[in-house]
């Protein structure tokens, strides 16, 4: 109990405090703020910069809004960036109903609102932009509010927030809001060198409470129970969270949780309590045996579990079992698209109804509304109908491949609370305000691209901090579906681990460089460059690698003692054998590859009629063809000689098939009918019997595929076995001995060097990245130095050098409004002249070149454009590209993002009036997907348009083709979604 002088004290604090902004802000909330938010908030009126570090839903916002309110009681500029226009979107009409529609702007991508507002909202890039462009907009800047600070990690753009933080002015204050990290304090240290005094703040106190369960079978069980022994803590997961806040010291992993784990861990034969038979036994240890081989390392992760041997996820079971223990509104985060499609089907196909009836009134309308401005003719391809029964319902999916305003439609729902279950992927735990009662993992590994990897503590604490609605629940709950094969504790420890480090992602561009270049001079833009939080954390870390160098040295030496060899050098023999192993391993990829490609270009040139054989790992003998299949997406429609209908793949053939014969077929075949495949088998036989020619132009099989396993390997596989052969070592007797010894120093000396190599790397790493981009930029043009004096790098290559000073030229000038991933490459396009003879409707369709990336490779040949200078153009594109790529390698710069024709034909169709399904019909893309390329082709079109260099009529015509793809879906989606009707302003902000 605090003395009366302390209470007197606390009194007079309280009342000098209320006379102060801060006071006024706290009178105007309907809330009691907490510590923290009143730390940070002191600290901004102190005019610090501050770093807020709290866990998602813990009201980081209110401390970017104290900010706003500052600033606006000093006549000066706030502007709050945000990493998306969702969170863009939802922040700006959060902030207007506070200070009024005439104080508060929006800026992002497709949409200027009031944009010389005293507070504009807007995406970091936006602001990059402005910093670059020295834009008037920046006069009078008080504060920056940069929410989700932590999106810096990104590997594609969280160089922007470093360049953000770098360049901005010092007058202005810096509020920077991060989720909880485990290095807050070391990314404050780096704030507090490049903005001047910065307070960090840390809180990782959940206002709502997080109880953790496990569901399997349907039922739910506490991940954690309380000890009601000792009151300690399982070793192997530390601190936990705890159910319902309870203290770390008195929380164990569940026994019964365990228990399950070792029943479901256990040979079949002693789950069962008896014998199960030989023949049974056999298959179920060949299922056991395929499910512990699941993972890319061969064994299944005792964390993720394997979904194989598992009865399938029925979701309408699970939310009727959350539904049961009072746990809606849930939303299930599943990492794939199609899942949570499928997730939404399912439900609706086994009749969830989570609505009452004026809910589902009050949906119907919205939804209609929404509906009555979307183009007639687009709503069934986009799936209206399916989409306005599934949130009648109360459910929805949430993902990147929606149309925007059905997204944003979804998240008004549920943040209203009148949609009850959402299933979505991570996107969703980007800072958008959608809390929930309940968050569930279905799985705890997702796919990154290449394999399938176990999620992170950081991610899980990211994805779970949408659980608890504060105000509203007692307690927020996270529930992982149970997997086989996983380890309770295993899961506890992710749930419970508090190490998720913050770390940088800044690499200098081309764009950067020019614009750096420009505006401070080269030696002026290094030491910037060097001040960026990759070289500060790069900088901490070499002292522990140095250490590590040094012993693996030492253990070098050890095995080159026990490889030495009486008749000569072993290590070089070594090396021979090194290569010559790698070398075959080239070729019989190239080797793989090349068939592969030989494959789909077969499979696609198939015509109904055609009869292939088709061997390969299913054996199906001699097909007819009765359905042909795209290029993208090669799985032809065959039927066996046993009349049986299958689709095929690539993966069923050895080698590229060759068309046997060919028969006459009608015109639309039933070929789900029975009877009429048997016939169309019979036809195929006894065409193969007549021995009946294919058709003229059926496709050849190319490359000599066939019994290429003999083939020759190559005059440098041959040189490298005569040169084994001659070796002295080939004919020692202990060889083999050697060679187990050789390969463990080879082994090491890789795993050294790159060690070597990382020290190298963070030594000076930016501005010598900063330096070789400098001289891809030279040799091209875009720089040249400002004295004759060329000073040699210490850099081996003979084509780079380094001058003192480097003065950007008009085409560097021009390269300077050029922003993006393919920056240089677009800037040598205009260059080369590649747009300028480009129609209106071809250069909407080639800028699909500058902005696309497909999610999978493309393992096809270039499609058919729908234009003979449309293909000239990509074939010059193309070619300019594998110039770019190779001065890059020269000069050791990361490569440019090829340019992929996925999208070209789609936007053409697009751009000359096709409706969304006829644009779509041959591509695999989403509406949704379509919808976000096409923004961001708007947008490099706006850029070309206003690059200083550009002719009137290039302009003119990069304009009528932003006019032919801005419409029907594409230009609704422009506008932010409101149930009441906005005045906006049609600009759109030249920038990302």
């Amino acid at each position: 109990m605090s003395s009366p002088a302390q209470r007197y004290a606390e009194s007079r604090r309280r009342a000098a405090e209320a006379k102060t902004e801060l006071g006024v802000f706290k009178a105007q909330q309907t809330f009691e703020l907490d510590e923290f938010q009143l730390q940070a908030c002191r600290h901004l009126e102190s005019g610090k910069a501050v770093l807020v570090a709290a866990p998602t839903g813990a009201g980081k916002t209110v401390v970017g809004e104290f900010a706003v309110h500052l600033s606006l009681t000093q006549n000066k500029k706030t502007f709050y960036t945000t990493p998306i226009k969702a969170l863009s979107n939802q922040k700006f009409h959060e902030l207007r109903q506070i200070h009024g529609s005439d104080r508060v702007g929006l800026l992002t991508g497709d949409t200027s609102i009031n944009s010389e507002a005293d507070v504009v909202v807007m995406t970091t890039e936006v602001l990059r932009n402005m910093l670059y462009q020295e834009s008037t907009t920046l006069d009078d800047l008080g504060f920056v509010v940069m929410d989700e600070v932590h999106y810096l990690a990104d590997r594609f753009r969280g160089a922007v927030w470093e360049e953000v933080i770098i360049h901005l002015p010092e007058s202005v204050q810096v509020a920077a809001l991060s989720a909880t990290v485990s290095n807050a304090e070391e990314f404050g240290a780096w704030l507090d060198t490049v903005r001047g005094e910065t307070a960090v703040v840390v809180s990782e106190h959940r206002p709502v409470p997080l109880s953790q369960h496990m569901m399997v079978d349907y039922h739910l069980y506490d991940l954690f129970v309380l000890d009601q022994g000792t009151g300690g803590t399982d070793p192997d997961i530390g601190p936990a969270q705890g159910a319902k806040g309870k203290s770390a010291q008195t929380q164990l992993v569940n026994p019964e949780l365990q228990r399950l784990a070792h029943i479901s861990q256990a040979p079949a034969s002693r789950r069962s309590g008896g014998h199960r038979g030989r023949g049974r036994g056999r298959r179920d240890r060949r299922r056991e045996f395929g499910r512990s081989s699941q993972n890319t390392g061969g064994e299944v992760s005792r964390l993720s579990g394997s979904p194989q041997g598992a009865p399938r996820l029925s979701r309408p079971r699970m939310i009727r079992a959350l539904d049961r223990e009072g746990l809606l509104p849930c939303i299930t985060f599943i990492f794939s698209r199609a899942g949570c499609e499928a997730a939404v089907e399912q439900c609706l196909h086994h009749g969830i109804q989570l609505t009452s009836a004026h809910e589902a009134k009050q949906i119907a309308s919205r939804v209609e509304e929404m509906g009555w401005e979307l183009p007639a003719e687009d709503l069934s391809v986009l799936g209206f109908d399916s989409f306005r029964e599934a949130l009648i319902n109360g459910v929805a999916s949430h993902h990147a491949g929606m149309l925007p305003p059905f997204k944003e439609l979804v998240e008004n729902l549920y943040a209203e609370g009148l949609l009850k279950a959402v299933f979505a992927t991570e996107t969703l735990a980007l800072g958008i305000n959608m809390p929930a009662r309940t968050v569930v993992l279905e799985k705890l590994d997702k796919f990154n691209g290449e394999s399938h990897q176990d999620i992170t503590p950081g991610e899980y604490t990211q994805l779970t901090g949408r659980a608890g609605r504060r105000g509203i629940d007692v307690e927020g709950h996270a529930v992982v579906i149970w997997q086989p094969g996983m380890d309770p504790r295993q899961v506890a420890g992710l749930a419970s681990k508090r190490t998720y480090p913050l770390n940088s992602s800044f690499s200098p561009s081309y764009n950067m460089a020019v614009n750096l270049t420009a505006q401070f001079g080269r030696r002026r833009a290094r030491t910037i460059l060097e001040s960026s939080f990759a070289q500060f954390q790069a900088d901490r870390g070499v002292v522990g690698m140095a250490r590590d160098v040094a012993k693996r040295e030492s253990s070098l030496a050890g095995y080159e003692e026990s490889m030495a060899c009486h008749l000569g050098s072993f290590l070089e023999y070594s090396e021979l054998r090194r290569r010559l192993s790698e070398q075959q391993k080239d070729q019989a990829k190239a080797r793989t590859r090349q068939r592969k490609r030989e494959i789909v270009r077969v499979l696609s040139a198939l015509e109904p009629g055609d009869v292939i054989e088709i061997g390969g790992r299913r054996r199906l003998g001699t097909c007819l063809v009765v359905h042909s299949a795209p290029e993208h997406d090669p799985r032809p429609g065959v039927i066996t000689e046993d009349g049986k209908l299958r689709n095929v793949t690539v993966e069923d053939f050895a080698q590229p098939p060759e068309v046997v014969t060919s028969i006459r077929l009608p015109r639309k075949p039933q070929v789900k009918v029975p009877k009429i495949r048997r016939d169309l088998a019979s036809a195929m036989r006894s065409a193969l019997r007549d021995r009946t020619p294919p058709r003229k132009n059926a496709p050849q099989p190319g490359f000599g595929f066939v019994g290429d396993e003999d083939a020759d390997l190559g005059i440098g596989v041959e040189e490298l076995q005569a040169q084994l052969r001659r070796h002295p070592c080939h004919s020692c007797p202990e060889r083999e001995d050697h060679a187990r010894w050789a390969d463990r120093w080879w082994t090491l000396r890789r795993e050294t060097d790159q060690l070597k190599t990382k020290i190298d790397r963070r030594t000076g790493t930016i501005a010598k990245t900063f330096d070789r981009v400098c001289g891809v930029l030279f040799e091209l043009g875009h720089l040249q130095p400002a004295q004759e004096e060329r000073i040699p790098t210490a850099d081996p290559l003979p084509d780079e050098f380094q001058a003192e000073e480097f003065l950007v030229t008009e085409r560097g000038q021009r390269l300077r409004r050029i922003y993006g991933e393919r920056d240089l490459f677009t800037e040598l396009l205009m260059d080369r002249g590649v747009l300028g003879q480009l129609s209106a409707e071809e250069l909407a369709s080639f800028s699909t070149l500058l902005v696309y990336q497909a999610k999978r490779d493309d393992e096809g040949a270039m499609p058919q454009l729908p234009t003979k200078k449309l293909s000239q153009a990509v074939r010059a594109g193309l070619e300019v590209h594998a110039e770019l790529e190779a001065l890059e390698k020269r000069h050791h710069v990361e490569p440019t993002a090829g340019p992929e024709l996925g999208l070209a034909g789609p936007m053409y169709h697009w751009a000359t009036g096709a409706s969304l399904r006829t644009a779509l019909a041959e591509s695999p893309l989403a509406a949704g997907d379509f919808v976000r390329w096409t923004k961001q082709c708007i947008d490099v079109l706006d850029q070309l348009s206003a690059v200083p260099t550009a002719t009137a009529k290039f302009a003119n015509r990069c304009r009528d083709a932003v006019d032919l793809i801005a419409r029907g879906v594409v230009s609704y989606s422009s506008v932010t979604y409101q149930p009441q009707e906005e005045d906006f302003d049609d600009d759109v902000f030249d920038g990302f």
